[in-house]
């Protein structure tokens, strides 16, 4: 199939290297000149692992290009995918204008029978606002071509992102009006993938962007669930853990989703949960759990400022390490992300701060520029008085406690995603001070 795609962002650069690496022509379409001119060189913008090896691979064998000519791109596609960003107003409202530019665009330009597939994280109705912009754009043409607009939300991790991708848990279409041409088409886009366990669901295109923004809300709200109970939990002397192993072995609730933390970032929960607040306000509904999701999320953001100050009381002229700076692993996107929250709160408290992170210190430096960055996790440790675990990358789970001891001023350790728990024998051994999340503090 000939496949364009609007939007070489994390969701439309994986969709359109994914797809020609199934055997499709593809043509990703932007109109940031300076990303395409870094992807006709075979750069890859974003760091997405098993992104860059098949990016070169269908670059090379002519089945993947790129464009800023989103006429090129219009009447190359016989499926046109909708894959720009939707970011969230200072209101919480969603942003659709750069959706509704691409169909502006593809109004302008269409001149045959085409699917156009919207693959952006969307509000209820916009794929009838779709339609909507595209008559209009082809009625000041005097043109009447007929049209098919598909939602087919995208549910890939950053981080995991080329597999979810091949490994979908589920393909979700919505169709106008039980459209079967449209269906046809879609089922055969997605057979490669699709299987008996992994369906592809038919639905309208209402209830296939409600889909995308009810999963990742409930995920949302499993994680804000078990971080304001981690809080009651070390009021009482509770064990967040065993809390979390006791209710993940009940198979009605399950285990996934249920770790206490810093908090979640990114560029989906924070952005969905916010939009469907929104859009179930719209409605004249009562949006209330979902309110205290975000709240409560906010809050634990800032959870860790009480425990830095019981270790250290005075922050100004101390020295705070920080591990981790994305929002979470195998990803270096930092929008949301806990990091964000803590450096800023710190450097208020007039306490210095070095940072590492495998993929996001140039992205965080960007921000916060008199932060110093290391090149490696123990390069930020020299006289450190406090390491915080922020992020629960892989090469952070086992350090070598005894240089971090002696790289360190003073012995004082915030494990902000509790993956710490097994060492705390040797810890203590070493004389550090402990704190997890979610359980009293230790020495």
């Amino acid at each position: 199939m000939k496949i364009a795609i609007f939007g070489t962002g994390y969701v439309g650069l994986v969709s359109g290297v994914c797809f020609a690496e199934l055997g499709n022509d593809v043509l990703c379409a932007d109109v940031d000149t300076k990303k395409i001119a870094l992807l006709e060189r075979g750069a890859n913008p974003i760091y997405e692992p098993g992104l860059q090896q098949k990016l070169e691979r269908n670059t090379k064998e002519g089945r993947l290009s790129f464009t800023t000519d989103l006429k090129k791109a219009v009447d190359f596609g016989d499926l046109l995918f909708i894959c720009v960003g939707t970011p969230a107003t200072g209101e919480g409202t969603v942003d659709l204008q750069y959706v509704e530019s691409v169909a502006a665009s593809i109004g302008q330009h269409l001149a045959r029978e085409t699917i156009i597939v919207d693959k952006s994280t969307v509000p209820v109705g916009t794929a009838a606002r779709v339609r909507e912009i595209i008559t209009k754009e082809l009625e000041k043409r005097d043109e009447d071509l007929l049209f098919h607009v598909v939602s087919n939300p995208e549910f890939l991790r950053e981080g995991a992102a080329v597999n979810d991708f091949f490994n979908p848990d589920r393909i979700v279409v919505g169709l106008e009006n039980g459209d079967d041409y449209a269906r046809k088409v879609m089922e055969k886009l997605y057979r490669s993938v699709a299987r008996t366990s992994r369906p592809i669901i038919f639905t309208d295109t209402n209830s296939a962007e409600l889909i995308k923004y009810a999963s990742n809300t409930m995920l949302a709200t499993r994680i804000s669930f078990m971080n304001q109970l981690s809080q009651y939990c070390e009021k009482v002397g509770a064990d967040i853990t065993a809390v979390s192993r006791g209710m993940g072995l009940d198979t009605r609730i399950g285990s996934r989703f249920l770790h206490a933390g810093v908090g979640y970032g990114g560029s989906c929960f924070p952005k969905d949960v916010q939009g469907l607040i929104s859009s179930i306000k719209d409605a004249e509904c009562s949006a209330t759990i979902f309110e205290a999701v975000h709240t409560a999320n906010e809050e634990q953001k800032k959870s860790l400022f009480p425990k830095i100050k019981e270790m250290l009381h005075e922050l100004k002229g101390k020295k705070v390490a920080l591990w981790g700076l994305s929002f979470k692993p195998k990803t270096d996107d930092i929008r949301e992300a806990p990091s964000r929250i803590i450096a800023k709160w710190l450097l208020e408290q007039g306490a210095t701060v070095s940072a590492f992170d495998p993929e996001a210190n140039e992205n965080f430096k960007k921000e916060f520029p008199s932060i110093h960055y290391g090149k490696n996790p123990y390069q930020v440790l020299d006289k450190a008085d406090l390491l915080i675990l922020v992020t629960e990358w892989d090469e952070f789970r086992n350090p070598d406690w005894k240089r971090v001891k002696d790289l360190m001023k003073q012995q004082y350790l915030i494990d902000g995603r509790n993956i710490y728990l097994a060492y705390r024998d040797e810890l203590s051994r070493l004389g550090f001070t402990y704190q997890g999340v979610g359980m009293r503090g230790r020495k």
